[in-house]
């Protein structure tokens, strides 16, 4: 008998269904990492009765694993051909084989007994795939605040803001909830009770971090001199890191509560649970687009700083260096933290320019325009030859000359005269 798979993608991850052990072969051969989706949880979503006992026995013919859409998942995706759906917006399909080995062939499933053809099934599968995306991110985030060596804690005690003063208690508290969560495996009222109003006060820090970044990138574009910019540039490159810290456990923290919140919603109302992953999903792309715009332009700021500096490194080569490697550091720092978001980003790293490589530019100019190009050769010398003798000493031949020829006619002139 044919092995079947089957296949849900909400564009955020990737689900596969079906006999346990095909399911892990089928992996194991793609080379995909995987979590457990956690079937199990979708019982609730059929009531009592007939539907409860057809609805187990589906459930526990089926092994579910999410895999997070990456760009080799993806490519798994488009090799078996899932097809999107208007009405719910998933891509779903079924692959068969036989003894494990999937070939590429997909149709819409049929069976009876498959979650794709049931609508509350698909709709609870969505569920949890939208938690533990979620949850990928919380982890990764947790990661990047271990990386960044941020000593979070600390930066909320030194702040006298009330929200950001909140924001240890809030996150002890969600971070007490999601242990209860994976302890009992639901989130029943009195947990829910504790934490449905912290979102407040994450959203009033999260406000706090992004205006303390637009004052930065403020100040950025209001410094001009070269000098100044070192030092604002070099203050940046810590407080930045700070600031996106507090960005991120704010985001992890609104995360947590939307994987409550989703738990609480399966528990409580299942029918409106889909309704309410999708309110889930919006907001937090509102989220991801508020804290985009903040940080882009922040990096806007920090480009023109680099080009400044960098436009003037003929005449300051150590300082418009040090401007450029703190610009990178910030700029290093917010795609880091765009990475561990999922917003796209694509600048990259400016690198300074070396005072030799200025020079010889400027040499070139002047040997190309003749005369004028004497007098401007005489000009960077007196201003920049102490500071780069390389430009002296490779001076060209002819313009030696030419000079040589001026001070002999110099000298010839007192004795025309006699």
């Amino acid at each position: 008998m044919d092995d079947e798979i089957q296949f849900i993608s909400d564009g955020a991850g990737l689900a596969v269904l079906g006999d346990p052990t095909t399911v892990e072969s089928f992996l194991a051969s793609e080379g995909l990492p995987s979590k457990d989706l956690g079937l199990r949880r979708l019982k609730s979503l059929f009531g009592t009765g007939a539907a409860l006992e057809q609805a187990g026995s589906e459930i526990a013919a089926n092994s579910g694993r999410w895999v997070k859409l990456t760009p080799k998942s993806a490519k798994l995706v488009k090799k078996y051909g899932l097809r999107e759906s208007s009405k719910t917006g998933f891509s779903t399909g079924v692959a068969k084989g036989k003894k494990g080995q999937i070939r590429g062939f997909v149709e819409f499933a049929k069976s009876p007994r498959s979650l794709l053809t049931n609508p509350a099934a698909l709709a609870g599968a969505a569920g949890i795939m939208a938690q533990l995306a979620m949850q990928q991110t919380m982890d990764e985030i947790t990661d990047y605040l271990a990386v960044i060596d941020a000593k979070l804690d600390d930066v909320l005690r030194a702040q006298k803001d009330a929200a950001l003063a909140r924001m240890i208690a809030v996150g002890f508290v969600i971070d007490e909830a999601l242990t209860v969560r994976k302890e009992t495996g639901r989130v029943d009222e009195v947990t829910w009770s504790k934490v449905q109003a912290l979102p407040t006060a994450i959203a009033e820090t999260q406000a706090y971090a992004l205006r303390q970044l637009d004052a930065i990138a403020e100040k950025l574009e209001h410094t001009t001199k070269v000098g100044d910019l070192v030092t604002t540039a070099r203050e940046a490159e810590s407080v930045v890191r700070e600031w996106l810290a507090v960005l991120a456990r704010c985001f992890q923290l609104q995360d947590g509560i939307a994987v409550l919140e989703l738990d609480r919603v399966l528990d409580a109302s299942p029918e409106e649970l889909n309704g309410h992953r999708l309110g889930l999903r919006a907001a937090r792309q509102d989220r991801l687009e508020h804290i985009s715009r903040s940080t882009e332009r922040l990096l806007a700021r920090v480009d023109a700083a680099t080009g400044a500096a960098n436009a003037k490194v003929l005449l300051h080569p150590t300082k418009s260096p040090a401007v450029v490697k703190s610009s990178n550091l910030v700029s290093t720092g917010i795609h880091d933290f765009h990475e561990r978001l999922g917003i796209e980003s694509g600048r990259q790293s400016s690198e300074a320019r070396r005072w030799a490589d200025a020079a010889s530019e400027a040499r070139v100019r002047a040997l190309e325009t003749g005369a004028k190009g004497v007098g401007a050769a005489r000009s960077l010398g007196n201003e920049t030859l102490g500071r780069a003798s390389s430009v002296k000493d490779k001076l060209s031949s002819g313009i030696a000359e030419r000079a040589r020829r001026v001070r002999g006619d110099q000298e010839d002139a007192p004795k025309k005269a006699e």
